[in-house]
């Protein structure tokens, strides 16, 4: 099976199944850039579209739309009813989650589950799950920790 990854160092090759892009209808697009743009750009996408409704962020070949739409029906997400409950994206190691979760204040977010924080996800998971201030909540899993990793295996 192929990962993607093309040998030319150049972003990975889609493969079929691979993602192309999410797109997620936000009910403010400036929170969603002060949100999202902090954390994707951190995670190592880079800007890649942007107009008046809206902006995304690519990583490899998929990428990732936050569009304020005329369209929307509610003004706030609710991760607990049909759709979407949360993006959930590998993080390089337990250093880096912590290093977003001291940052993640400053850019809308909001640590989920405290008092279990990082094992919220259960021991053999090491793990932040953040909220932002319009309800989207994101999962940064390291992938370094070895209960993770034996998880996933």
């Amino acid at each position: 099976m192929s990962d993607g990854s093309s040998s030319s160092g150049s972003s990975p090759r889609p493969v079929t199944g691979m993602l192309h892009h999410v797109e997620v209808w936000v009910p403010d697009l400036e929170r969603a850039v002060a949100s999202f743009g902090w954390l994707l750009e951190a995670l190592g996408y880079e800007p890649f579209q942007s107009w008046a409704d809206g902006r995304s962020w690519r990583l490899g070949p998929t990428y990732l739309v936050f569009e304020q739409s005329p369209a929307l029906t509610a003004d706030r997400h609710d991760r607990c009813r049909p759709g979407l409950n949360h993006l959930a994206f590998h993080v390089e190691g337990a250093e880096t989650v912590e290093r977003l979760v001291a940052g993640a204040g400053l850019h809308g977010w909001s640590l989920m589950f405290p008092a279990l924080h990082p094992h919220a996800g259960g021991d053999r998971t090491y793990a932040a799950y953040l909220v932002n201030a319009d309800g989207f909540e994101v999962e940064l899993v390291a992938a370094d920790h070895p209960a993770s990793a034996a998880a996933e295996s």
